[in-house]
């Protein structure tokens, strides 16, 4: 959601999803599948024969030749590979993202999710991270690096073999498009407009993904199919699963919703049509959520000023950035204070009209207080008050009932002072200490 944590999100757990989670955006549906066909007799992992590193080399040349043949992208050079020990991939992780990713930076983090509402202010961001790394790892490609990091255990079967395919279509990426520089998919753009990055990656992975389950479709043997439903039988991951349920929800979205998005681009036009749009990269999360609106719906630039003149002394700024469709949903649908989400229906009805924002987080150290604004503008204004209403509720369920409700503002008095105003196609949050300081805020934003 920060640009730094959009940016340790996108590039560093997603990386992780990659290793642990990738097949299960891709590989349910055809895991289900699967139910209906005859079984072959069950493998287990201690059944399974040791497989020399020249087998393990075999094998990733043949699935890189099936890779190429689905998508069409010729290489232009080999990739380097390395089979490392568990031990040692995960510290290669660690060595290599945590590095640029302090507990300071973390915490920071943690703030701004607490003021959105979606996440407990104390919430050690930085060690969820540290363990989550180290939770099953398998192996993923280094755009930094050009290199590809296999673990290297019993051997390479089915659900490595599904994941290596995804993580080669990420070197056929690199190679041809340049994901850092050709895509502006790297840190300094990430920071400058996470909404961007979001949308990026879910090319990225959704193009990953559709590749992955083509290859299940045409190359996966019956043992394939069996070792991976196996795998999937046993399967268990602890740390995902007690991340916050907006945090599992935004892990999972570059695969879900970016595969669904590329899968519009291919039905529409074939590979052909997915890379076009890797030389024209979608710029939101709406366009991901909405394939229809890409490319011509493009989100309107929103600005805030400058508010540590008006806060005063001992307040720095956290960060600033665009919230997006995305983030707007999970605001309203996934609170970590459950009188505080409304349906998922009314919050993705009421997020669907965005067109365009931009957020700005403040934290006073010495007084322990957070200063957020968010300035949305809608499509029309009847979206803004789909939205005003829903987030009314968010409100009233978050903050305890309105105090006062007249000429399209709302207020909330308790720990914290909430004011939210309805104007035309523009809808403004403000959260601050007191009511002054808000009041303060909105005559800066408001001001011609």
């Amino acid at each position: 959601m920060t640009g730094q944590r959009v940016w340790i999100s996108c590039v560093v757990i997603l990386i992780v999803i990659c290793l642990c989670l990738s097949m299960v955006a891709v590989v349910v549906a055809g895991y289900l599948a699967l139910q209906a066909q005859p079984e072959s007799s069950a493998v287990t992992p201690t059944a399974l024969p040791d497989q020399s590193g020249d087998e393990i080399g075999r094998q990733m040349d043949e699935i890189q030749q099936q890779v190429i043949a689905i998508r069409g992208l010729q290489p232009t050079g080999p990739v380097e590979r390395s089979l490392l020990t568990p031990e040692e991939l995960r510290q290669h992780v660690q060595d290599d993202f945590l590095a640029d990713y302090s507990a300071e930076e973390a915490a920071d983090d943690a703030l701004i999710l607490n003021a959105l509402g979606l996440l407990e202010a104390d919430f050690d961001l930085y060690a969820f991270y540290e363990e989550l790394y180290t939770e099953q790892v398998a192996g993923y490609y280094d755009n930094e690096a050009k290199a590809m990091y296999v673990i290297r255990g019993s051997g390479f079967w089915g659900p490595e073999r599904l994941t290596y395919a995804h993580e080669y279509e990420h070197v056929l990426q690199d190679q041809i498009y340049d994901i850092e520089d050709g895509l502006g998919y790297n840190e300094d753009a990430c920071e400058a407009d996470s909404e961007r990055c979001a949308a990026i990656s879910s090319l990225l992975e959704g193009d990953a993904s559709l590749v992955e389950y083509s290859w299940f479709a045409q190359y996966a043997t019956e043992t394939d199919a069996q070792q991976i439903r196996d795998f999937y039988s046993t399967y268990e991951s602890p740390i995902y699963d007690s991340a916050p349920e907006f945090m599992r929800e935004d892990f999972i979205f570059p695969y879900t919703y970016g595969q669904t998005f590329v899968e519009s681009l291919y039905n529409d036009g074939g590979w052909e049509a997915v890379d076009r749009a890797f030389r024209n990269v979608p710029v939101s999360t709406e366009q991901i959520l909405h394939p229809e609106r890409y490319p011509a719906d493009v989100p309107l630039v929103v600005s805030l000023p400058d508010l540590l003149p008006v806060l005063g002394e001992g307040w720095r700024e956290l960060d600033r950035n665009v919230t997006g469709e995305w983030y707007t949903y999970l605001i309203l649908a996934y609170g970590i204070e459950d009188a505080a989400r409304v349906g998922r229906s009314q919050a993705e009805q009421a997020a669907e009209g965005w067109g365009g924002d931009a957020y700005l987080v403040c934290y006073n150290d010495e007084q322990d207080a957070l200063a957020l604004v968010i300035d949305w503008v809608w499509d029309t204004p009847v979206d803004a008050q789909e939205f005003a209403e829903a987030f009314r509720a968010y409100g009233d369920g978050r903050f305890g009932a309105a105090t006062a409700s007249a000429n399209g503002v709302t207020t909330w008095s308790g720990a914290d002072f909430a004011a939210f105003y309805v104007n035309g196609a523009r809808t403004t949050w403000i959260l601050a200490p007191d009511a002054g300081l808000a009041q303060q805020i909105w005559d800066a934003i408001a001001a011609p």
